[in-house]
């Protein structure tokens, strides 16, 4: 059963990764997205190719072109004039996927860099509470509505060098679980999904670039895929609304923690 037909849902970071497979799979359900990003060039692509294959349906019928939207969710006034704009246009959001987010460095934290540490918590922790904050209110006043915040096993173990980064995924779940608290009474619902091993731009961004250092991160195992994220992001949505699913860990099948892999020759890996 599809229960989120003919919703509106924001999505950030829609540029690439998992983003972008959350707006692909939420469109096919018919749901219309409003792409979020910072880079103009791939939103549009995004949304043209969205737009010919003719997904997302706007209440009572019709086929509906996704919109566009591109700024940095560290950006406050500018994640505010977008929020205003969508209501005053009469796209008022029914669903938030909260996914714009990176890591910076792996370092010690007494060798770590502040500009590294600025740009992770100003995107994965302000950028999240500046488009919460900007959306939830009017889900309030609806008494409808579902955030899905993109955590990370990062949010639940720590792992070596990156005691900042996964700092700022344990204040994503700890603003799920207590914007769940703040929420008692309404109808709106908010979730974590916390993936494990996900190959996307994740580790080339983490790297700046670094192409070889970022394909050792996963050599010899069969990580997810932004597609799966994507389908587990969709089930937690599609969930009748007297369910609320405030958490969900998912892990490729060959990890089952941060430090214990199954790391195989690269050639069997995905056999």
């Amino acid at each position: 059963m599809n229960r989120i037909r003919g919703q509106t849902a924001i999505v950030t970071g829609a540029t690439a990764g998992i983003g972008e497979a959350c707006a692909r799979a939420l469109a096919a359900m018919g749901v219309r997205v409003v792409l979020t990003g910072r880079r103009s060039d791939r939103l549009e692509a995004l949304a043209r190719e969205l737009a010919a294959a003719g997904n997302g349906s706007a209440r009572g019928g019709g086929d509906v072109e996704p919109l566009t939207a591109a700024f940095d969710v560290r950006d406050r006034a500018a994640v505010d004039d977008f929020a205003a704009r969508l209501e005053s246009g009469g796209a008022a959001p029914d669903i938030l996927v909260n996914n714009a987010g990176l890591a910076r460095g792996l370092d010690t934290v007494q060798g770590g860099k502040h500009d590294d540490w600025d740009e992770m918590i100003d995107t994965n922790l302000k950028g999240l509470l500046n488009m919460t904050r900007a959306i939830l209110p009017g889900m309030v006043a609806r008494d409808s509505g579902h955030v899905v915040n993109l955590g990370s096993i990062a949010g639940r173990m720590i792992y070596p060098k990156g005691a900042v980064y996964c700092a700022t995924k344990y204040a994503v779940r700890a603003i799920t679980e207590g914007a769940n608290v703040d929420l008692l009474g309404t109808r709106v619902r908010m979730s974590s999904v916390d993936p494990g091993m996900v190959e996307t731009e994740f580790s080339l961004v983490r790297f700046r670039g670094d192409d070889a250092r970022a394909r050792t991160v996963y050599e010899g195992v069969d990580p997810l895929t932004a597609e799966d994220v994507a389908d587990a992001v969709c089930y937690v949505l599609n969930t009748p609304s007297h369910v609320n699913i405030q958490q969900m860990l998912v892990m490729p099948t060959m990890q089952r923690s941060p430090y214990v892999l199954d790391r195989r020759p690269a050639d069997t890996a995905k056999e």
